[in-house]
């Protein structure tokens, strides 16, 4: 079988100024990175559409998944080829690659097989340098923190209580927890400190959050970075320096566009992790995607307790936007380890564990019902997997009167997504709108209660005495009415992430609280997490 990069060297491809002009988007409108990639300038958007018929927002989330992924991207772009073989208008809105994953498991963010996005080493490795620009942003708010209270520290800042940390794009561990500032005066106050990934940073969720620039710049002006001796927040305008930030970002703001294999549009801007962060692509991706084509597809990860949950309850709540379906992606592979057989041993066949493991797909799947939306299951099919496995899941599927499809997208692209893509095409036409898990108003409390509970299938949630403190903090602030962001193991719905299946009679834990005042704003809760890469 041909390996990845063999299939894109077996590909010819337009140049990406012929994709932009299918899809509408004037020469004006583009910042070129040379031939295969260019950025669109948010002026697009102000254009009229060119396509008279209403846009469709489609997500793809997925079912709990094992170490390696599931393919909710590799799904995502055979689903918007499978489109396409049918004739239908269509754009992608995807996350852009971290280094982290890219240089650890997984290897890559562009899909596979003959169902990737490229260039895909550009785009897995420093793709037009957004990541770049907002680890500099961070580093930048890092930097001046420090240097204003060297030269006489004005706003009285607390170095005891800076709550802005440090970022970088790579999985460094032994960063994740550091002392700072050693070396003498002149190097700053000794303190505690460290480095998260960038995909978490609060600049990479505003980012990807902000509707436009003056939305960026307010976003970034109320940024939380510290309290001063005084217990009194401080924020980021008062240090008078966002143009700065404003310049670092000035390129990174505006989405960029590939293309698929088969020549799909694709809008790949922004890369936020789903266990530790929002896991959406960028606001602005997603309403180009929209804007224009008549199907926009885009997904969020891991599976649906994490991303999918956070792109309804956040990033749709925010940018006042409208799914009309959900694709659920599962494997057999996933689901023989949901029914208990070895992580090391999936390849071989074993219908009992499949059966054990349909389980979590049950849950997914009244996840999404939940959210009031009308689904497709898809199965992301693996060389391995046999018709009889595939027979069980689909059997169990439409027993519950829920559209089921197989896809082949990894070894036939478009041609093999097709009934994926009919099969969304007959259920997006129902009309049903989405219902959020909570009200801005509920408490913090009640808010991670019924996310706890609903999503992940929680008895009752317990605040350890540091959340506790942290819950006082936000009740001072007046800052309960933002949504919140809960950082867990992926790899189960539980906190813990050895309980795989459908875990029950547990309690979810929650070990602190982290207010993120710029992102939309929302509060970043931390519960017990393994990290992802």
């Amino acid at each position: 079988m041909l390996s990845n990069s063999d299939i894109v060297k077996s590909k010819t491809y337009a140049p990406i100024t012929k994709i932009a002009a299918k899809i509408g988007i004037n020469d004006d409108d583009m910042i070129p990175y040379g031939n295969e990639i260019t950025k669109v300038h948010l002026d697009a958007l102000t254009h009229p559409r060119k396509s008279p018929n209403p846009n469709k927002l489609i997500l793809v989330s997925a079912t709990t998944p094992t170490k390696a992924g599931e393919g909710k991207t590799t799904t995502s772009i055979g689903l918007a080829q499978g489109m396409q073989e049918l004739g239908q208008s269509v754009c992608l809105a995807l996350r852009e690659p971290s280094l982290g994953p890219c240089m650890g498991i997984k290897g890559g963010a562009t899909g596979g097989g003959y169902a990737q996005v490229v260039p895909t080493s550009r785009i897995n490795l420093h793709f037009t340098g957004d990541f770049h620009a907002i680890t500099s942003a961070n580093n930048l708010i890092s930097a001046m923190i420090d240097n204003h209270i060297y030269h006489r520290n004005k706003l009285n800042i607390d170095p005891r209580q800076i709550v802005w940390r440090r970022v970088m794009d790579m999985n460094d561990r032994s960063l994740r927890q550091i002392v700072l500032g050693l070396g003498g005066k002149i190097h700053g106050v000794p303190r505690e400190g460290g480095f998260d990934i960038t995909a978490a940073s609060e600049i990479m969720a505003i980012l990807c959050l902000a509707n436009d620039v003056d939305d960026l710049r307010l976003r970034l002006n109320r940024t939380l970075l510290a309290y001063n001796h005084d217990g009194e927040p401080v924020y980021l305008r008062e240090l008078n320096f966002t143009g700065s930030l404003m310049a670092l970002l000035s390129d990174a703001i505006h989405p960029n566009l590939v293309q698929s294999l088969e020549g799909c549009p694709a809008f790949i801007h922004g890369g936020p992790f789903a266990n530790i962060a929002h896991g959406c692509n960028s606001v602005v991706a997603t309403k180009m995607a929209m804007h224009h084509s008549d199907w926009a597809i885009t997904e969020a990860g891991f599976g649906f307790d994490l991303g999918a949950e956070k792109f309804f309850d956040i990033k749709c709540q925010s940018a006042n936007l409208e799914p009309a379906a959900v694709v659920l992606v599962t494997t057999v592979r996933a689901l023989k380890l949901h029914g208990g057989k070895e992580a090391n041993d999936l390849e071989s066949q074993d219908l009992n564990a499949v059966k054990l493991g349909l389980v979590n797909l049950d849950k997914h799947m009244e996840n999404v019902q939940q959210f009031n939306k009308p689904m497709v299951v898809a199965l992301n099919r693996f060389i391995a997997d046999t018709d009889e496995e595939i027979d069980i899941i689909r059997k169990h599927v439409e027993a519950k009167s829920i559209k089921f499809a197989e896809s082949r997208h990894f070894t036939e692209g478009g041609k093999g997504s097709v009934e994926l893509a009919q099969a969304l095409i007959d259920v997006a036409d129902t009309q049903q709108e989405f219902i959020p898990l909570y009200k801005p108003n509920d408490s913090v409390l009640k808010k991670v209660t019924k996310v706890s509970k609903k999503m992940y299938g929680a008895d009752d949630v317990s605040f350890t005495k540091e959340a506790e403190k942290d819950l006082i903090q936000i009740k001072k602030l007046n800052m309960e009415n933002l949504p919140i962001c809960i950082a867990k193991a992926p790899s189960s719905l539980s906190d813990d992430p050895k309980l795989h299946g459908r875990p029950r009679d547990f309690h979810v834990t929650v070990r602190g609280i982290q207010i993120n005042a710029g992102a939309v704003s929302y509060t970043h809760l931390t519960l017990p997490t393994i990290y992802s890469v």
